[in-house]
């Protein structure tokens, strides 16, 4: 092994001994896809469950005094207004209104829990650090996270624990799985209902073992995360999000709450403040080009001709059955139903600009 070697989850090997295709991700090794192929995991997700290693993510525990005072700092969300056991996606802004990356973050009344995508984590550590005074920063390097998503993943969690089947949309609960102590939350990068589990590194295997015995569950990669995550018109940070991007051109303005919107007093205020006034020069949207063509990331858009942004994430849309993707365009095109050009390697392809997301969001509404 070299110093470059990728790192591994602990599901490493169980992920050959399925006879996962594996890839580099964010510094680790990881399956793209299984046997079952990437189109059909995909459409395994959508209509029963599957279940994700994102282990190579990272999870963090805060702990201190006024927590959620230092965390309003840096994010835009009204972290104080979270009670115990409620959950709240946000993002890290930095001084020009950039997004540094975009998390989850819970309060467990001791303390708070986040998880920070596995590119972005060490720099999210050292941000913490210097800007979080007074709260300790803890960095749980011996977890590892599973994520259980689909319309089934309620029904089969619950065999294992109860609770879980009542358990509300983004709140978490620390519960045990085959014995293991567990921290478990209910959100999904998928559009669909689902669960995400945090254990000890030890336990991970046996967990990922008894829920893929289900015959509900089949295991998922990366390939079919990305395109359902794209289906769900969700972001994905280094692509469709990035430290010059602000979240109001993003499209996240949702996650910006009335207070914080009034007060301030986050990193990149001024430039949000006067966007959410003015609006913004250029925001993302939802692409649908004509025909069977794929417009990926780097592919330039044109409205009559002019250069007005580019795609940001692409690919096929396997729910829909035809190409879709997202981009940033220039905000007065950026109407649905706006006909757009698409230039895929040097040829002019028809498109459309569409309401995201693609694919109906299916988040438990209980």
């Amino acid at each position: 092994m070299t110093d470059n070697a990728p790192l591994k989850t602990p599901l490493h090997g169980l992920h050959i001994e399925l006879g996962a295709k594996m890839v580099n991700f964010a510094g680790y090794d990881m399956p793209v896809q299984y046997p079952l192929g990437v189109l059909e995991e995909h459409k395994h997700c959508r209509n029963s469950a599957g279940l994700f290693d994102v282990s190579h993510m990272g999870q963090v525990r805060l702990v201190g005094k006024n927590i959620a005072t230092a965390l309003e700092k840096i994010v835009p969300a009204d972290v104080k207004e979270l009670s115990k056991g409620q959950m709240r996606y946000t993002m890290f802004t930095n001084q020009s209104g950039g997004v540094l990356d975009d998390l989850m973050i819970l309060n467990r009344g001791e303390d708070f829990f986040l998880v920070v995508n596995a590119a972005c984590k060490h720099e999210d550590l050292d941000h913490m650090r210097a800007n979080l005074a007074g709260v300790e920063v803890h960095y749980l390097d011996n977890r590892a996270l599973l994520a259980l998503q689909g319309p089934k993943a309620a029904s089969v969690l619950e065999r294992f624990a109860p609770m879980t089947s009542a358990m509300p949309f983004m709140s978490g609960s620390e519960i045990d799985i085959e014995g293991f102590p567990c921290f478990v939350t209910r959100s999904g990068y998928t559009g669909e209902d689902g669960f995400e589990i945090s254990m000890e590194n030890h336990a991970a295997e046996a967990i990922a073992r008894a829920l893929l015995d289900q015959e509900e569950v089949a295991p998922i990669g990366l390939g079919a995360r990305d395109s359902l995550r794209l289906e769900a018109g969700l972001c994905l940070y280094g692509q469709d999000l990035n430290h010059k991007t602000s979240p109001v051109e993003a499209g996240l303005s949702w996650t910006i709450g009335k207070r914080r919107r009034e007060e301030g007093g986050f990193l990149g205020f001024d430039r949000v403040k006067k966007e959410l006034t003015e609006k913004p020069s250029r925001r993302r949207v939802g692409i649908r080009p004509e025909g069977r063509v794929i417009a990926r990331e780097g592919v330039e858009i044109r409205v009559a001709g002019q250069n007005v942004g580019s795609v940001t994430s692409g690919g096929f849309g396997p729910s829909l059955d035809h190409p879709i993707a997202m981009g940033y365009i220039d905000y007065n095109v950026s109407t649905p139903g706006t006909k757009i050009e698409l230039m895929v390697r040097g040829q002019s392809r028809p498109g459309e600009i569409v309401k995201l997301p693609f694919h109906p969001h299916r988040y438990f509404k209980g």
